[in-house]
């Protein structure tokens, strides 16, 4: 599936805040907290780490899921 593309500098990428449209398991709001870069290409963020707030949880998720405005928002709603 092909998302709009969001202009998001991979450097403010770590430690921004998503929130999830449905959230599961009363994890609705989340932290970046690491970036996986494209070896080949060090501005290409291929994958993000995001920790839910509530439970301290981690998962990884592909950069381009977070593009999907009915999964994630940005900020905390």
């Amino acid at each position: 599936m092909s998302y709009p593309v969001r202009s998001w500098h991979p450097k403010k990428l770590l430690n921004s805040k998503w929130t999830a449209v449905a959230p599961q398991q009363r994890e609705k709001h989340f932290l970046v907290v690491k970036v996986e870069f494209d070896p080949a290409d060090e501005q290409k963020v291929t994958q993000v780490t995001l920790e839910a707030v509530l439970s301290k949880r981690h998962f990884t998720l592909l950069w381009s899921a977070l593009a999907d405005e009915t999964q994630w928002r940005a900020g905390w709603l």
